[in-house]
């Protein structure tokens, strides 16, 4: 008689969202809310007991726009504890809205190689065809996939994986709306096994003290005509950073450039481009206003990341108490994936 092999451990916190969403009892209408927690929802999904023991945990309920990077934090913790005490991966459900930020937070904070597989829905329950169910199965499958292990964090859709730090949400309804422009997707799930063709290099971890408080960083879109009164804003309404989308590959109007002259004098002002997805050009372009006349100018490259992402990585990194320096030489070593 042979042993029955033992199933590997997956964690799975749920954060609220739209994969949690339905009608209040009784109701007659108003919208769905969240309201399920992990343990509803990995009972609604039967082929995840042939995947992973599991261990359910309700951590937040809430839309995915009330969620904080202090939330993140005290996430980041939990999922230490349970590497700590040996599970193999862990699955984080939560609303499509700001997955690609809170991904990628986790990716920053969560320390070792196990997986950490963050997923959600574009249809909620109520829904003929919602895609929650799916969405999950796949997570879990990643999670407890040897093959994941070193990934960083990754996001699981639509049965393909993404890579945190490069993933963004492109449509506001289609359950394909996970995109990663710049370097595409790092895998897929057919028939129930996850297939690995690309592996990031690993991101360096920050680390937080308990209960920091982290500082808020402003996210300004520069559009057409833009003369900088925004930026000239920005310290007075208490902002420690800022990050800058910028035109193409790092570009703002020259009647900006003084505004941004002046605040990189008081905190750091890091270049991103609003087009989401590409790398930041070095040396291109020599006009006003170009990259090369910002970065000369003491702006800090944010090298791949998008702003979304690049904020996130700012208001870490001052929460953190990294020095000015330190702040431009964290951001190039994401840039160069080193």
């Amino acid at each position: 008689m042979t042993a029955q092999t033992s199933l590997p451990s997956v964690t799975v916190f749920s954060l609220g969202g739209t994969i949690a969403s339905t009608n209040a009892p009784g109701s007659d209408g108003g919208g769905v809310t969240p309201r399920l927690g992990a343990r509803e929802l990995v009972a609604a999904v039967p082929q995840l007991q042939e995947t992973a023991e599991l261990e359910t945990v309700a951590f937040r309920q809430a839309a995915s726009g009330d969620l904080t990077l202090e939330d993140m934090a005290a996430l980041a913790k939990e999922i230490a504890h349970r590497f700590d005490q040996g599970t193999t991966g862990v699955v984080v459900t939560q609303g499509t809205d700001t997955i690609e930020e809170t991904s990628f937070a986790l990716d920053l904070l969560v320390s070792g190689d196990r997986p950490v597989v963050v997923t959600g829905a574009m249809r909620n329950p109520t829904l003929a065809g919602a895609d929650g169910p799916a969405n999950l199965l796949a997570a879990v499958q990643v999670a407890a996939a040897a093959g994941a292990r070193g990934l960083g964090t990754v996001v699981a859709v639509n049965d393909e994986i993404h890579a945190a730090r490069f993933v963004r949400k492109t449509h506001t309804s289609s359950p394909a709306t996970f995109r990663s422009v710049t370097a595409g997707p790092l895998g897929w799930i057919v028939e129930g096994r996850p297939r690995i063709a690309l592996r990031p290099a690993p991101l360096t971890k920050i680390s937080l003290s308990d209960a920091v408080a982290i500082p808020s960083v402003a996210l300004l879109t520069i559009s057409l005509g833009d003369d900088g009164r925004l930026v000239d804003q920005v310290e007075a309404l208490g902002y420690a950073g800022l990050v800058v989308e910028a035109f193409g590959g790092g570009h703002v109007p020259a009647q900006v450039v003084p505004s941004l002259e002046r605040l990189v004098q008081r905190m750091p002002v890091v270049l991103a481009s609003r087009t989401g997805g590409g790398q930041m050009l070095q040396e291109t372009y020599g006009f006003p206003g170009s990259e090369r006349d910002l970065l000369s100018r003491g702006l800090v490259s944010a090298g791949f990341l998008d702003g979304l992402k690049a904020r996130v990585l700012l208001s870490l990194l001052l929460a953190s108490g990294e020095s000015a320096e330190g702040v431009r030489k964290r951001f190039e070593q994401v840039s160069e994936l080193q």
